[in-house]
């Protein structure tokens, strides 16, 4: 079975339009629902052992926060292909994974984030907050096995839960 944990970045900053989108950085209440969440995450049974992040900076920056609110230290990898908004996009990507692989962090995007949820546990999430968390469990043995229906969400998490 493979387990696929999935975070949407916080919530993103709009104060200097003349950042690029990958430019964007977490405000204040980013910032803080970071923190709030990263114990929960883990409580979860998230342990960050294979992360990777969005190369956007709001995606980056919520993992760097996150890692630094967790009892254990992680490290994380940054993946091009996860700046997408397509949830297409990160199926390929996880089909791509190794299969001696049994679970994944992903940092990213909406609305590929909560399509991804849906496309695979064949439910309608109507959205994953900024700074949420989903933990699915597929049946699939192998990434590559991917596909609509094949996952169950076990967790659904986000920072309105704990303020």
């Amino acid at each position: 079975m493979k387990t696929i944990h999935l975070i949407r970045h916080g919530k993103s900053s709009w104060d200097d339009y003349q950042l690029t989108d990958m430019e964007r950085p977490l405000k204040q209440r980013g910032i803080k629902d970071c923190e709030i969440m990263a114990p929960y995450i883990a409580q979860v049974g998230c342990k960050f052992t294979h992360t990777f992040v969005s190369p956007a900076r709001r995606a980056e920056q919520t993992m760097e926060l996150l890692a630094d609110h967790l009892d254990t230290p992680v490290s994380w990898q940054i993946d091009e292909r996860l700046y997408t908004f397509d949830c297409g996009e990160v199926l390929a990507w996880l089909r791509d994974i190794d299969n001696d692989i049994d679970e994944v962090v992903v940092v990213g995007h909406n609305p590929a984030l909560t399509d991804l949820h849906n496309l695979l546990t064949g439910e309608c999430l109507y959205n994953l907050p900024t700074c949420g968390y989903l933990q699915l469990q597929s049946s699939a043995k192998k990434w590559q096995q991917l596909k609509p229906k094949s996952s169950e969400c076990l967790h659904f998490i986000k920072p309105k839960q704990f303020k």
